[in-house]
């Protein structure tokens, strides 16, 4: 009888032990949860990125401000009949004290 105990309370604490410490233990699912609800928060940033991606794409292919406007932003272009200007401004002087 002591070893059917004895057997029983073995087989008990290695179910323990591998309920909290091995694989598939509480702290890695723990873990894996953690990571589902990043790789989540991360999608949802990737798809509000591509949705972006998506409307400035369709702006390029039907509307020619869009056109225009990166044109003068990125290239510094203008039209004709403008007069581009540029002001450049003195850095300010440092007093010494």
């Amino acid at each position: 009888m002591r070893w059917l105990v004895l057997a029983l309370l073995l087989l008990l604490g290695m179910l323990q032990y591998r309920l909290w410490v091995g694989d598939g233990s509480l702290a890695e699912l723990h873990a894996l949860r953690a990571q589902i609800a990043d790789h989540r928060a991360e999608l949802e940033q990737l798809e509000a990125r591509n949705l972006a991606l998506a409307a400035e794409v369709e702006d390029l292919r039907v509307g020619l401000e869009a056109i225009e406007d990166r044109a003068r932003s990125e290239l510094g272009m203008i039209q004709r009949g403008e007069v581009f200007l540029q002001v450049i401004e003195e850095p300010p002087e440092e007093e010494d004290q």
